[in-house]
């Protein structure tokens, strides 16, 4: 039997040749004209997810590299 890809977090994660995964940062959507030019500039980079999650990426996303 196939191994079903977690789609949620297939949507949410890249992860990178190394075996990194990256996500983006929580709050973007609405309410960032309040925030600091700093917290604005800072919300655009991607996050490095820690490597001890590496494993429950694994396990959700199976065919993944």
């Amino acid at each position: 039997m196939k191994l079903k890809t977690h789609k949620a977090l297939a949507k949410r994660v890249k992860l990178t040749k190394t075996g990194k995964a990256l996500k983006r940062k929580a709050g973007q959507d609405h309410f960032n004209s309040r925030e600091t030019g700093k917290v604005r500039r800072n919300k655009r980079s991607d996050l490095l997810m820690t490597s001890s999650i590496r494993k429950a990426i694994a396990a959700a996303m199976p065919y993944s590299k």
